[in-house]
């Protein structure tokens, strides 16, 4: 890709200049080395890597299985399998290469006090932004989803905030009443951007053995079944968002150049690819390619010049609707 072409493609999230609006998605990449041993990959093709979910100690995961292929998408039930944050400060972050592209810690915990201590550990490391994903259970609360809860939320980020001086990034569950207020809520709490959305809770049945087939009955569902749900949140947000300058990554089912633009016009700064890395590990050049094209062809010269700018219909009511008949 030639230079004008990439200087199409770079964005600024927070601060952090990208040098494409392509963020890897926490629990598809690893720790950002899994697919660099994939001819013809690079992380120089992607603005950013969020890096596998991390809590304060070690954590084995959920029993099998943990994966299950569904139609237009996956369940997965990892259960945040990881070594720990202070293992992957020590002994992982060293070993790579710091300067292909932005990597982002993905954090989670099960109590407000944990996530704070794991975003003071990664608060001292290289990472770029801290993830905060607030969607695991509350053991203070019943087991409640953190991010189901707009007061809960905004104290986790407030925590959070208190712990570092690196851009925050609250990840948003779909799994709630009103993704808009949660955001709102966020913000007022210190949070400096959103990752829109993470998976939809689902289920997967053995008819034979009656069973369900995930280890732990439930997982998230991800890929492109979601991508119709993933828009409107993305949307959602937006319009809580464009007025305080917070910037979105869109995410759920993007497999194509189209559906990436789909999600900036509607009103992400950047892009989350996961699923799809899965069954394509070169799918972000391809994406790249054609937003480069998209833009050339519409007269535009760069990708920020799109985010944000839906128009919607102009909806009629019933009775307009029955008067036109007449």
């Amino acid at each position: 890709m030639n230079p004008d072409d990439k200087q199409m493609l770079a964005v600024d999230f927070c601060g952090l200049k990208m040098d494409s609006p392509i963020v890897l998605l926490s629990g598809c990449v690893g720790f950002g080395e899994e697919y660099t041993r994939v001819s013809g990959f690079s992380n120089r093709d992607v603005g950013g890597i969020c890096l596998k979910g991390t809590t304060l100690e070690p954590r084995l995961g959920n029993q099998p299985h943990r994966v299950y292929e569904t139609p237009a998408g996956m369940l997965n039930s990892i259960g945040l399998q990881n070594p720990g944050a202070r293992y992957v400060v020590d002994k992982i972050l060293p070993t790579l290469d710091l300067s292909e592209t932005r990597f982002i810690a993905n954090i989670s915990g099960s109590t407000v006090e944990e996530y704070a201590e794991v975003a003071r550990i990664f608060d001292d490391s290289p990472v770029d932004a801290i993830e905060v994903n607030i969607s695991c259970p509350n053991v203070k609360k019943g087991g409640a989803a953190f991010g189901n809860d707009p007061e809960v939320s905004a104290a986790v980020v407030a925590m959070v905030r208190k712990a570092t001086s690196k851009p925050i990034i609250t990840k948003l569950s779909p799994n709630q009443t009103d993704i808009a207020e949660n955001a709102r809520r966020c913000i007022e709490a210190g949070t400096d951007a959103f990752a829109v959305i993470n998976t939809l809770m689902g289920m997967a049945i053995d008819i034979e053995e009656r069973t369900t087939i995930l280890g732990n009955n439930m997982g998230g569902l991800s890929g492109p079944a979601i991508k119709p749900v993933a828009l409107l949140k993305v949307h959602q947000v937006y319009q809580v968002c464009r007025d305080h300058g917070i910037p979105i990554i869109g995410q759920g089912g993007i497999t194509t150049p189209e559906d990436a633009l789909e999600f900036l016009i509607a009103g992400a700064t950047t892009v989350g690819v996961g699923t799809a890395l899965f069954y394509d590990p070169l799918v972000c050049k391809r994406i790249n390619r054609g937003i480069v094209d998209y833009l050339k062809r519409h007269g535009m010269s760069e990708v920020g010049q799109l985010t944000g700018t839906l128009r919607l219909n102009q909806a009629k009511s019933a009775c307009e609707v029955c008067k036109d008949d007449d």
